[in-house]
């Protein structure tokens, strides 16, 4: 049963809650807004890592990022967009069981023409009142099973 773990919104910082929440994931995908090289290293430490660029991440490390990705994972399409504005394809007409965006910082998990869509919400520092979250979807067969993951007290650090 493949476990991807999902993050956006760090904006340079990577919280101990959220490493280890990711620890143990057979995939990791960082949905943009990522903020500094080092976040990713840190995430390639822990499993195979699929990111996508986001409307903050600049300079050649950035550059280097495309603005979506497709990736499958235990038989299961996802693709991957920093902003849902920006999605460029129809995931209803293919192959995609998923969509990850982030950007809004809000988490959400819902569905529209059979296809799941999850913002895990923001990581990185506290934007207004929204919680600090990250996301998982646990894959068994063709079933998905999406949760959100709010930090709080030491995960926080």
């Amino acid at each position: 049963m493949p476990r991807v773990g999902i993050i956006c919104d760090t904006h340079g910082l990577l919280r101990v809650g959220a490493r280890r929440l990711l620890r143990g994931c057979d995939h990791i995908i960082h949905g943009g807004d990522i903020g500094n090289p080092g976040v990713l290293e840190a995430l390639a430490a822990l499993a195979p890592l699929t990111a996508v660029r986001g409307n903050n991440d600049s300079g050649a490390w950035a550059e280097a990022l495309r603005k979506s990705e497709f990736v499958r994972v235990g038989g299961i399409g996802i693709y991957v967009v920093h902003d849902i504005a920006d999605m460029d394809i129809d995931p209803a007409a293919g192959t995609v069981q998923v969509v990850i965006a982030g950007h809004s910082h809000k988490p959400s998990i819902g569905r529209r023409d059979g296809v799941l869509y999850v913002n895990p919400g923001s990581c990185g520092p506290r934007r207004f009142k929204l919680p600090v979250s990250l996301g998982e979807l646990l894959i068994r067969g063709s079933s998905i099973e999406p949760r959100i993951v709010e930090l709080s007290g030491e995960d926080l650090g």
